[in-house]
């Protein structure tokens, strides 16, 4: 019986850190993932860096922003935060 009793407190804190830590931080990250992945040219977009601007050109692991005044700036997928104009 000691045994059980030292076992079953850390299998129970694994439990509570799995479900308070673990499984929301993987559900947000594959939220961003598939964001980062759905975007089209034409989407308005924020980057990570606080960049306002307009995707451009999309590549397979980058993205080409356009900002108001017409500059064109080259980011990686990862870097876009928000897009906008998706529901």
């Amino acid at each position: 019986m000691g045994a059980w009793a030292q076992i079953v407190p850390l299998i129970l804190m694994f439990v509570i850190f799995y479900f308070l830590l673990i499984r929301p931080q993987q559900k947000k990250q594959k939220k961003v993932q598939e964001m980062q992945s759905k975007l089209e040219k034409g989407d308005k977009i924020i980057t990570i860096g606080g960049l306002h601007g307009t995707v451009h050109a999309l590549d397979e692991g980058s993205i080409v922003i356009q900002v108001e005044d017409g500059t064109k700036l080259t980011y990686d997928r990862s870097a876009i935060r928000e897009v906008l104009n998706q529901d």
